[in-house]
């Protein structure tokens, strides 16, 4: 016997939502189920699905395989913190590591991005002793307390300073003011190999390698801020792998289970060590509800997606840097993988409108950036799509 759902509208769900949420977001859009890369509205109405929660989405939305994990470890046991042992977990830690960069291979697990740059910048003082930060202009690593001091926007942390570490931060790619700004007071530098909310701006190799070389040399760690751009976004599991470089701790979250919540830090032996026992912790992180999940993804990306990533990503980008040689409003199109930013010599918001109009969801990465974060399973033919309707909305824009 089927079921039937009676969903309420998508103006009735909105008109609740405003009743009781936080105030910080207006929604537009009720959406109330996905398949692939599609979302569907409460209306019944189809849109592309470029931004992915975020690019959280890592398989895209349904996946029967996520879907079954998950509903098969409901069934089994949803709770073990990590002073218990787990099946599901071990198997998802011995995935994580075959796909992991050395020399890194532990982990704490926890539930959130902001929550695992926390925890790294724990972990560092606990290694070398000291309180200082070196990070990025333009940086994102989070909102909450403890991480937003190495948050470059100034309008995210003047409200809640004095912060409680202490950070300095360099123009990203600035060799010489890096090699200035670290010295035997510094703890880590702390960057995110491909800058997300700030613009979809990649490091360049030089830079990234001149970055462990001077932290090292100066007795720092290097943590990479993989939380968006990790997971096999970029065709690598890890982004900085592109630059051949060695970190010593890792951040991850958002695709790394494909919208289960999950974060986790990933560590060399020596890092892991230097936490005194007791010294932190976390009810949440690593059960094996998100483990099952996490398994999923890995998996898809050890059996393939990794290199359909590449592909696709290549593809996607050609596209749209044809486009932008007909369009003399965009002034770039940059990116690795699936996780491009097309920045426009103007706001971006009108375009981003039209092309919801359109049947197609993306989100800026600040007020002149139109970024594209689609689920890892995206095809050249929905790139295609996704190219035609860009156009089309460049030509609503203009006419207006």
């Amino acid at each position: 016997m089927t079921i039937q759902v009676q969903v309420p509208s998508s103006a009735e769900i909105l008109e609740r939502d405003a009743q009781h949420n936080s105030g910080l977001w207006q929604p537009k859009h009720a959406f109330v189920r996905g398949e692939g890369c599609r979302l569907f509205d409460a209306d019944g109405r189809s849109y592309l699905d470029l931004m992915a929660g975020i690019a959280v989405a890592s398989l895209g939305h349904a996946h029967p395989g996520l879907a079954n994990a998950i509903s098969e470890q409901a069934q089994r046991i949803i709770v073990a913190p990590q002073n218990q042992a787990n099946d599901v977990r071990s198997d998802f830690l011995d995935l994580l590591f075959e796909l992991a960069p050395a020399p890194l291979n532990r982990a704490f697990m926890c539930n959130s991005g902001a929550e695992a740059n926390e925890a790294a910048l724990k972990w560092a003082r606990a290694a070398t002793g000291r309180k200082t930060f070196v990070a990025a202009r333009r940086g994102f690593s989070g909102r909450t307390l403890g991480v937003l001091p190495l948050t470059w926007t100034p309008s995210y942390r003047e409200p809640f300073e004095p912060l409680g570490h202490q950070a300095r931060f360099v123009h990203y790619g600035d060799l010489a003011e890096l090699d200035a700004a670290i010295d035997d007071e510094v703890a880590a530098v702390f960057l995110e190999p491909i800058q997300g909310e700030g613009g979809i701006h990649p490091a360049d190799t030089e830079y990234l390698q001149a970055a462990q070389r001077l932290a090292h040399e100066r007795g720092a760690l290097v943590i990479m801020d993989e939380v968006q751009s990790g997971a096999g976004r970029t065709g690598k599991f890890l982004a900085y792998e592109h630059a051949g470089i060695q970190a010593d701790m890792a951040t991850m979250a958002k695709g790394l289970a494909s919208g289960v919540p999950i974060g986790a830090v990933l560590m060399t032996d020596a890092v892991a060590q230097s936490m005194p026992k007791g010294g932190h912790g976390t009810t949440f992180g690593g059960n094996p509800l998100a483990a099952a999940a996490g398994r999923v993804v890995l998996t898809e990306l050890k059996n393939g997606l990794l290199d359909h990533v590449e592909r696709v990503g290549s593809y996607l980008s050609a596209a749209l840097e044809a486009l932008a040689a007909e369009e003399p409003r965009i002034r770039e199109v940059r990116g690795v993988g699936l996780m491009i930013g097309i920045e426009f010599k103007e706001k971006v918001a009108p375009t981003l409108a039209a092309l919801e109009a359109r049947g197609v969801i993306a989100i800026n990465a600040g007020a002149t950036v139109l970024r594209m974060v689609p689920p890892l399973i995206f095809s050249e033919q929905e790139a295609d799509e996704a190219v035609v309707a860009l156009r089309g909305a460049l030509a609503d824009t203009q006419a207006a």
